[in-house]
């Protein structure tokens, strides 16, 4: 079973300009190599240094959107993280972060980072993030790499 995660965002902007925004924010990060380019985000995604796959795809909604129902919006750009189950999934995980509090810098709009729909890691919603108050998700090295002013709050899907 993988372990997944989706950064999902009701960005201004579609998936193309998105990956864009997030390989500039890897590359800063020393996430990738340098083969990987925003057109095989979209396309294939791509697997960081750690092992971590990611891909961003625009969202095409069917009659279920859990985001929606029980968050209250509508997103536009789905941000996949799939951890290597072989690697440090911590490590992973950290990274993961790293990227997300630098995209949430660059890419407008409410978003929400959850795993499978069962846990909200984050929530922003009209400019003002939360995130869980599970200390289990937010060790202190995680919470240090958040550098937007944050609260912490419990969110769920239903």
């Amino acid at each position: 079973m993988a372990i997944e995660y989706d950064l999902e965002i009701a960005a201004p902007l579609p998936a193309a300009p998105v990956a864009n925004e997030l390989l500039a924010v890897a590359e800063t990060l020393g996430l990738f190599d340098t083969a990987v380019t925003a057109e095989l985000l979209v396309h294939e995604g791509a697997r960081t240094r750690l092992g971590m796959w990611i891909m961003v795809l625009d969202v095409g909604r069917g009659q279920h959107d859990p985001v929606a129902e029980d968050l209250g919006f509508s997103p536009t750009v789905d941000v996949g993280f799939r951890m290597d189950k072989f690697t440090d999934m911590s490590a992973q995980k950290d990274d993961m972060i790293r990227l997300v509090s630098t995209m949430l810098d660059r890419v407008p709009g409410d978003a929400v980072l959850h795993f499978q729909y069962e846990q909200v890691w984050l929530l922003r919603q009209n400019g003002e993030l939360t995130l869980s108050e599970d200390d289990d998700i937010w060790p202190p090295q995680r919470l240090a790499a958040v550098h937007q002013p944050y609260r912490r709050a419990t969110h769920a899907f239903n």
